[in-house]
């Protein structure tokens, strides 16, 4: 059926209107950004090939300019432009929302940002999460970055950035390519590293959270802090 002839109440903008944001599909909250399609491809189309492309929202939020230049219909610079407002927007607004509360108040939260930045990535990626004494984000960092099964990791460099940033603790954080989220033996071990080179400049250490596509697994909810 063409995006024409759809019901009106089953359109994005009136469905919105009507049920609210929370009954929209992911592909029809996107094309209400995008508003309209290209020669063969209705907008509902367009937005749900954008998903597919990148692996979904998560992908999608890793997505640059450059990334989105090469899907068809979007060589124009006006979609562009709306679509890495928008993203950058939802990274903006969970940041502030983890610099104005303690993470224990929002462990979900905390989650749910560091997918916005790790998941999606083709290479690995280790992070780290800067907080104050009430344990409020002060910076997100990504320190290193690796191939798809491995990063090195330099504790001293870790303990740098904690003193540049004056932090109380950290959540440190990297992604696993490759989807699953089970922390390695290496995992573990590089955990502990840190943990103890932090401790010593009275840097807590207060979870380990790795992101896949769609989930995130925090280490210090499995105890292997």
């Amino acid at each position: 059926m063409a995006f024409k002839d759809l019901p009106a109440d089953l359109r994005p903008r009136e469905k919105l209107l009507t049920r609210g944001a929370a009954a929209l599909g992911d592909a029809e909250l996107l094309a209400l950004l995008l508003r309209t399609g290209v020669a063969g491809t209705n907008v509902l189309q367009l937005a749900q090939q954008l998903l597919d492309t990148f692996g979904g929202l998560a992908g999608l939020l890793q997505a640059g300019t450059d990334d989105l230049r090469r899907v068809r219909g979007l060589g124009g610079s006006a979609k562009r432009a709306q679509l890495v407002a928008v993203l950058e927007l939802a990274r903006r607004a969970m940041a502030e929302r983890l610099a104005e509360r303690t993470v224990f108040e929002a462990p979900d939260s905390v989650k749910r940002y560091l997918q916005l930045h790790l998941s999606g990535r083709p290479h690995e990626v280790f992070a780290a999460l800067f907080l104050d004494s009430q344990h409020r984000l002060i910076a997100l960092e990504e320190l290193f970055r690796g191939t798809l099964n491995q990063t090195s990791v330099y504790p001293r460099e870790v303990v740098q950035r904690a003193l540049h940033h004056h932090a109380a603790a950290m959540v440190l954080a990297h992604n696993h390519p490759s989807g699953s989220v089970e922390p390695s033996r290496a995992d573990e071990a590089l955990t502990q590293t840190l943990k103890a080179a932090l401790a010593l400049v009275d840097v807590r250490v207060l979870d380990h959270v790795i992101v896949g596509p769609g989930q995130a697994l925090s280490m210090a909810e499995r105890g292997l802090l």
